[in-house]
């Protein structure tokens, strides 16, 4: 059932909280030994909530949609008296004092947190064995990778163990995973949903945002992590026509590059074919050349990440596994000037996406240029994966993620871009062409 039909269930007495969080807990005991998607689940402090939920409910109660609801929060984000470990070696024992704010909205909400997931060692490479943790496997294929870092938040929805998560997305994080395992991603616009109590990577990038079995409960979930009001909400124009609505199809970020699969360029221009015969109005249009924006954003990232950890890499190297300290050492590199001309060259991709955004409602592109790669080179280093998304991080705009296919078993997505604070619009677009279609049903063979 989707988390509107619990509701509806939950609201009508045909369930109660505890059976549905006692049902989930049941399907993770069964399914998390083969995904490893979780680090933690809090059994009795989810029992617990639930039980107030119930009584809530019998008093005439009622905080929302998702209100006796589980929720799976990735293990960069607080969750008070649980660790948020980073996967990181040095913080195994990291217990958080406080909820992060997105969890204290999620709490008022009436939401069951029951547990924290799977992330790559500060948000950074992976998939790494030697890591605190195993890493997450993805539920299509468990000899391919999940994209990372928001990894267990994607295996988590994929895999059937929840129906909505949140991740983070500092340069397609959250994306990555959705596109690899075939389940929704929305990044909002920067600074939309508040970042207090959640670890940082790169101040000026990072993004927190839900990871949902479809459009319309991603749509919700951010509604409530951004404390949107009903007139402003993300889920407002869920079910309504997209005739006219304009989209910029931006097919020269991938259909003359030799790394896009056949596959992916064919389920691009399926898609784009589905939302013309919605009522979409078409135009192709050129973004400015992807490398560029890359190399800056990936040049603010690392100098970011390293100004923010320099400290602890010097006093305390043993806190970080292999793969990071390197990763995040890189920053030091980096120089001011560089990160001044790589913030200059952010700035001008903006202007140029809301040049574009000026004559469409949208712009469409693909989200990563090959399905999942197979999980065995990344034990041995750090594997670059063909995406197209960080510089949506270095200028703000809101994306919605969402599966558009399958080549080999394995999920295929695009993107779908809005203006600063548009996202009902690209939710809009999301929903009807997930309504068009089967992609969002599709479910992985059983973990055996």
């Amino acid at each position: 059932m989707s988390l509107f039909e619990q509701g509806n269930c939950l609201r009508d007495g045909r369930l109660t909280s505890v059976a549905l969080v006692e049902a989930y807990i049941r399907r993770i005991e069964a399914r998390d030994t083969v995904y490893r998607a979780f680090y933690a689940v809090d059994r009795e402090g989810a029992l617990a909530a639930a039980r107030r939920a119930d009584a809530d409910f019998a008093e005439g109660g009622d905080s929302g949609h998702l209100q006796g609801i589980p929720v799976g929060i990735k293990d960069l984000i607080d969750v008070e008296g649980l660790p948020t470990t980073a996967n990181a070696p040095g913080r195994k024992t990291a217990v958080a004092q406080t909820d992060a704010e997105v969890v204290k909205r999620l709490r008022a909400a009436g939401a069951i947190i029951i547990g924290k997931l799977a992330t790559y060692e500060w948000g950074t490479v992976g998939p790494d064995d030697r890591g605190a943790f195993p890493p997450a496997r993805n539920p299509w294929s468990l000899d391919h990778i999940t994209g990372g870092s928001s990894s267990g938040s994607a295996v988590a929805v994929a895999g059937g163990l929840l129906r909505t998560t949140l991740g983070t997305d500092t340069g397609g994080s959250l994306r990555g995973p959705a596109f690899y395992c075939g389940v929704v991603g929305l990044k909002p616009t920067l600074g939309l949903v508040p970042n207090s109590g959640v670890l940082a990577m790169s101040a000026s990038m990072d993004h927190i945002g839900p990871m949902s079995a479809t459009v319309a409960e991603a749509a919700l979930t951010l509604d409530v992590i951004a404390d949107l009001p009903a007139e402003r909400s993300a889920s407002r124009l869920i079910g309504q026509s997209i005739a006219g609505k304009r989209i910029g199809y931006a097919r020269n970020w991938f259909a003359r590059d030799p790394q896009t699969m056949s596959a992916v360029l064919t389920a691009m221009d399926a898609a784009i074919s589905t939302l013309s015969q919605l009522g979409a109005v078409i135009e192709e249009i050129e973004l400015p050349d992807y490398p560029a924006v890359e190399v800056a954003a990936a040049a603010i990232l690392h100098k970011e990440s390293f100004d923010y950890h320099a400290p602890e890499l010097r006093d305390h190297p043993e806190a970080f596994g292999r793969r990071a300290f390197l990763s995040i050492a890189a920053g030091v590199a980096v120089t001011d000037g560089e990160l001044t001309a790589a913030r200059n060259a952010g700035s001008r991709f903006r202007s140029e996406v809301d040049r574009l955004l000026d004559r469409h409602d949208a712009i469409v592109t693909v989200g990563a240029l090959t399905t999942a790669l197979l999980a065995a080179p990344f034990e041995k280093e750090a594997v670059w994966t063909p995406m197209r998304t960080i510089g949506f991080n270095v200028s703000g705009h809101p994306v919605l993620a969402l599966p558009i296919g399958f080549h080999d078993g394995l999920p295929i997505g695009m993107q779908v871009i809005g203006r600063h604070h548009a996202e009902a619009t690209i939710i809009q677009l999301g929903d009807a062409f997930e309504r068009a279609t089967d992609h969002a049903v599709q479910r992985p063979p059983q973990p055996t």
